[in-house]
């Protein structure tokens, strides 16, 4: 299924599809990178936990009329995906606050957001991912006034059924990561991931982290924690 390689990132390989014109193939690696990539470790089966949950967790969303470039899971590591223009914003929703927001603004630690509170950054490995305001997204992507107010809509849209679907297992959702990218029709649509690794997750029961932060903070293996998704979400199945 893959020709050529398009772009390695921190996590993932891209490559063009060698059976359709419009889809790519996703190769996920076992490499793991914190701090805008200041931290940096390789995990033996990361790629293949983090292929296997988003492949779970796209479907879901489908059902739910969210839209995304995920076509299928293609083997252990790889999936197939539509080709889309990746829009260079990252859209954090934050449910709790922790991490860079309690630091940045000086909320307390577990402050909730009723309603969940959306950011923008911009993607950018030189500037470190700056957070940036509308006004900003506008004068650095293509994206129109009208388009960033439903990208905002749908990233809310997302985080009630993720909530659903994460509490369904016994998980808090803190606050996720989303990238969009547009199809060749203009139209935008969810790209990228969802994993442990862009989502902040917490067990419901004991408070445990449930994601990339044990990696962050040293406080835990990783295999072992997205192991335990995995099992999660296959059971829920």
């Amino acid at each position: 299924m893959k020709a050529e390689l398009l772009y390695e990132g921190k996590a993932k390989k891209v490559y063009r599809s060698s059976a359709y014109s419009n889809q790519l193939v996703l190769s996920y690696k076992n490499d793991a990178t914190a701090f805008n990539g200041k931290k940096k470790a390789s995990f033996i089966g990361k790629g293949r936990l983090n292929n296997e949950i988003s492949s779970l967790i796209f479907p879901y969303l489908h059902e739910r009329g969210i839209r995304s470039h995920f076509i299928q899971r293609l083997n252990d590591t790889e999936q197939v995906v539509l080709e889309t223009k990746i829009i260079p914003l990252e859209v954090v929703v934050r449910n709790l606050a922790t991490g860079s927001i309690t630091k940045r603004l000086g909320f307390q630690e577990r402050t909730p957001f009723e309603p969940a509170l959306v950011e923008l950054f911009y993607k950018n490995d030189d500037l470190d991912d700056p957070i940036i305001n509308d006004d900003h997204a506008l004068l650095l992507t293509d994206i129109t006034s009208k388009e960033l107010r439903e990208i905002k809509v749908k990233a809310l849209e997302i985080n009630t059924a993720l909530r659903e679907l994460f509490q369904s297992i016994n998980l808090k959702l803190v606050d996720f990561k989303l990238e969009f990218g547009r199809l060749p029709d203009g139209s935008i649509v969810l790209s990228d991931e969802i994993s442990p690794d862009t989502c902040r997750l917490w067990d419901m029961e004991t408070d445990a982290k449930m994601d990339k932060d044990v990696f962050r903070q040293d406080i835990g293996d990783l295999v072992t924690v997205y192991e335990q998704i995995l099992e999660r979400l296959e059971a829920r199945v």
